[in-house]
Formats: C-alpha cells, sequence, structure tokens
C-alpha cells in the first residue's frame, strides 16, 4: 500500500470520530456565545450536525473490501467498525431531539458536549484492535456518562444516579483492566489479532485462560447490564434524565456488545465452547431475574430498566452461539432495540415532563389524553414483546435460530419462555394505557416537534426492521464476517 494511500485510509477509518471532536468543539464555542433563549438550539445544532456526520461516514467512510488495522495496529477499518458508528450516531442524534425540550438540560451546551464525547468512546470501543486503545475507549464511553446521569444536581436521584453509576461502574473498570494485565503477562502483546496464536504457543494452564475469560466476562458483563451484574441498572435509568436512561439503554449497551463479540471471538477462538457456556448462563440468568422483576413494578422507567436486563440475556443468546450468523442476529437485535427502546423512553421522557412522574398510574388513560403517544407505545410494547411484525419478533426469531443451529435448544427454548414472561408485562403497560381510568382525564400538551421528528424516525424505524429487513439483514451479516473471522 502506497504511503498516500495509507494516509488517506488513516484518516477515512477516524472520520466520524474527527467529525464528532469538531462538533464538540463548535458546541462549546456556542455556549460561550449564546444568551438567553437561543440556548434552546442546542439540541438542534447537536443532532443536526450528528446527522451530517452520519451521511459523511455512509459516504467516504465505508470500508473496503479487506480490512486492514489503522493507525499502528490500533483500529481496525472494517464493516462492524462502520455499522456499529452508524448506530451510535443515530442513538446520539435522537437522544439530542429528545433533550432540546428537556427543560433541566436543553439550554447547557456542556450537556451535548459530554454527549459527543461518550459517542466518540463507543466508536472506538466498536474498532479497537488493540487492548490498550479498547480500555481507553471504554474509559472515554463511560466518565461523561456518569456525569449525564447525575447532570441534574438540584434532582437527588439523579445525583444518586450519577454516584452509584460512577462507584459500579469504577470497579467493573478495575476488574476488566486487571483481565487484561493478565493477558499482556501471559502473551507478551496487547494486539487483539496477535492474542489467538499467543495464547496458544503460550502453553498455558487452561485454568488460568479460563481465569482471565471471566474477569474479562465481569467487566463486560457489567456494560451490557448483565446478571449478576445489573445491580446498578434499574437505580440508574430511574434516577438519570430520562433521555439519558433510553441512550444507556441502547448505545451504551450496543457498545459493550460490539467490544465483548470482537474480543471473545479474535483474542480466544480456541476457548470457544468454555466462553459459549459461560455466556449462556450469563444469558439465563439475565433473562429470568429481569423478566421476573420487570413484573413487579411500578415505575415504568423501572420497568423498561428491568427489560433492558431480559433484552441484554437475549442479545447473549446470539453472542453465545457465536459463528458468523451468531453474531449476525445479535447486530441485528441490537437494530430493532435501538429504535424501539428508544421509543419508549421517548413517550415515558414527554409524559414524566408533564406528569411529574414516571408511575405507572400517570401512563392511566394515555390513549385519550394523548392518541398518538398511545399509539407510539403500542408500536414500541409489541416490538420489545417480539410480536409479528415489527422489528423485535425478527430479532429474536434470529437469536433464537442462532442457539438451534448450534445445537443449544434449551437456550432457545429459555428464551422462548421468557418472551412469553416479557409479552405479559409490555401487554400490562398496554392494558393501563388504553383501559384503566386517569385520575386526570385533561390531555396532555401537544409533543414539541424535536419529539415528534425523534418519535417519528423511531416508530417508522420499527416497522422497516420488521418490514423490509433486507439491507439492514445485509448490514449485520457485513459486520459479523468481519467479526468472526476464524
Amino acid at each position: 500500500m502506497a504511503a498516500g494511500e495509507f494516509t488517506s485510509t488513516m484518516v477515512l477509518a477516524i472520520l466520524p470520530e474527527i467529525g464528532l471532536v469538531a462538533l464538540a468543539a463548535v458546541l462549546l464555542v456556542f455556549d460561550l456565545i449564546w444568551r438567553g433563549n437561543t440556548r434552546r438550539y442546542f439540541g438542534w445544532l447537536t443532532a443536526a450536525g450528528l446527522a451530517v456526520i452520519l451521511l459523511l461516514a455512509v459516504l467516504f467512510a465505508r470500508p473496503a473490501a479487506e480490512d486492514v488495522l489503522v493507525w499502528g495496529g490500533m483500529l481496525r477499518f472494517d464493516s462492524a467498525g462502520f455499522v456499529f458508528r452508524l448506530f451510535f450516531l443515530t442513538a446520539a442524534a435522537l437522544t439530542a431531539l429528545y433533550t432540546a425540550v428537556t427543560d433541566s438540560v436543553r439550554m447547557r451546551g456542556e450537556f451535548y458536549a459530554l454527549l459527543l464525547v461518550s459517542t466518540l468512546g463507543m466508536s472506538l470501543m466498536a474498532s479497537a484492535a488493540d487492548l490498550i486503545m479498547l480500555f481507553l475507549a471504554i474509559e472515554t464511553t463511560s466518565i461523561p456518562l456518569y456525569v449525564l446521569a447525575g447532570f441534574i444536581l438540584r434532582d437527588q436521584k439523579s445525583v444518586e444516579a450519577g454516584i452509584k453509576y460512577l462507584l459500579f461502574g469504577a470497579m467493573a473498570s478495575a476488574i476488566l483492566l486487571y483481565g487484561f494485565s493478565l493477558i499482556y503477562g501471559f502473551t507478551g502483546t496487547t494486539q487483539l489479532y496477535n492474542l489467538g496464536a499467543a495464547f496458544q504457543a503460550g502453553a498455558i494452564p487452561a485454568v488460568l485462560i479460563a481465569a482471565v475469560i471471566g474477569l474479562v466476562l465481569v467487566g463486560f458483563g457489567f456494560k451490557v447490564s448483565a446478571v449478576p451484574f445489573h445491580f446498578w441498572a434499574p437505580d440508574v435509568y430511574q434516577g438519570a434524565p430520562t433521555p439519558v436512561a433510553g441512550f444507556l439503554s441502547t448505545a451504551s449497551k450496543a457498545a459493550g456488545f460490539a467490544a465483548l463479540m470482537r474480543v471473545m471471538a479474535v483474542a480466544f477462538p480456541e476457548q470457544s465452547a468454555l466462553w459459549s457456556t459461560m455466556l449462556a448462563v450469563l444469558a439465563t440468568l439475565s433473562m429470568l431475574v429481569g423478566n421476573y422483576l420487570a413484573l413487579a413494578q411500578k415505575s415504568l422507567k423501572r420497568l423498561l430498566a428491568y427489560s433492558s436486563i431480559a433484552h441484554a440475556g437475549y442479545i447473549l443468546i446470539g453472542v453465545a452461539a457465536g459463528g458468523e450468523f451468531g453474531v449476525l442476529a445479535s447486530t441485528y437485535y441490537l437494530m430493532a432495540y435501538l429504535v424501539t427502546n428508544l421509543a419508549a423512553f421517548g413517550v415515558v421522557a414527554w409524559v414524566e415532563s408533564n406528569t411529574g412522574s414516571d408511575d405507572l398510574s400517570a401512563f392511566a388513560g394515555l390513549s385519550r389524553r394523548a392518541p398518538v403517544l398511545g399509539l407510539v407505545m403500542i408500536v414500541a410494547m409489541l416490538s420489545l414483546g417480539g410480536v409479528p411484525p415489527f422489528a423485535g419478533f425478527f430479532g429474536k426469531l434470529l437469536v433464537f435460530g442462532s442457539a438451534i443451529e448450534k445445537g443449544m435448544v434449551w437456550l432457545a427454548l429459555v428464551g422462548i419462555f421468557n418472551a412469553i414472561i416479557g409479552l405479559y408485562y409490555y401487554l400490562m403497560v398496554l392494558k393501563t394505557i388504553y383501559v384503566n381510568e386517569p385520575a386526570d382525564t385533561a390531555r396532555l400538551p401537544k409533543a414539541a416537534i424535536a419529539w415528534r421528528v425523534a418519535l417519528t424516525i423511531c416508530v417508522v424505524g420499527i416497522l422497516v426492521l420488521g418490514f423490509w429487513f433486507g439491507p439492514f439483514y445485509s448490514l449485520a451479516q457485513g459486520a459479523a464476517a468481519s467479526i468472526w473471522i476464524y
């Protein structure tokens, strides 16, 4: 490869990240310039900037047919990184639209700058090809999220959420870093794509490799809120600003899964039977605990938090199944989950901002107080429950199919059983919205334009992923092929 060509590839490989840094700098400049009501446009400016970055990434940052390592082997320029970058940019843009009319944060330029820095870290996580870069990317993702979760200082729940997230996150990062340090100690390299051969050449005892895999899974288990590393999620989701909770439950979770799938597939190919079993256990626990605890919740945000834990279990089915089809299934599931959960959190945020409560009772009779929001919740809840023809149905179909293909029929049956339990409480939410009588019969204010735009994008995404899934299946297939190279 010629020197000029190599430089061009290096720049294209980080084009979205360059755009994110530039947009964050622009926001901080406008934060100094704008005064008064003009500051309410921060959300629109952020969403528009992210849309431009997304378009530039699609036009100019698509990887070549051959995957390459760039920036000294720290990043891999491949389809998986490209697909997940689009994922994170979309999630950040939708979150910015939701917060554009959230009174507690919409005039704070630093809020949106932190959102962009976290998105930058997620993009690097998805493309990291070196353990050092991966850990730095994880911390770049996590530290802004700790601040965003506790951003509303006058709200005790928000501050508590930020502190809890910080403490638990620091512990998980320490465990993950210890696992990475052991990997380096055993193999003498931090280059992800050299670890598989290094483990084989080093004749390392199986028990030590199992311990290393266990430490790595603890760290990533926290990032994706899998049981038994889930205990932070309900309190953080409930206390954080609702749009931030939606971003945590989708983009942050997807970043964790992107890194987890790459590390397991590339660093431990010879130990796939071991980590597959460990992940299958985590998937089972996550589905059971998440769904059963969701049944008892009176707060819709906490219900969605436990639902998110259960969905981590469904996604882990595909990761545990392994192989190209398993990674494809998990990637498609994450796409469906993005638009579905952000739609649900968007409705929750609007109702909470107008009623002051996220209790299920606040949603009683929502179909009569805000008919359009009621329809959005129908689409979101049925998609989360895996009802055809919505996006969630095909996500579940793929992950269950990947388990059956690998002979893990028992895991697919556990998933189907839990999907039925999940459908029950999603239908209970819809019963509250459409059947229960509201305490206050006054109609809710019409949703702001930014909110309507974000909800429309989410609902269209749910329908498109359900009715026209071919192009998105191809994207997921390309991502899976670049991750599962063995």
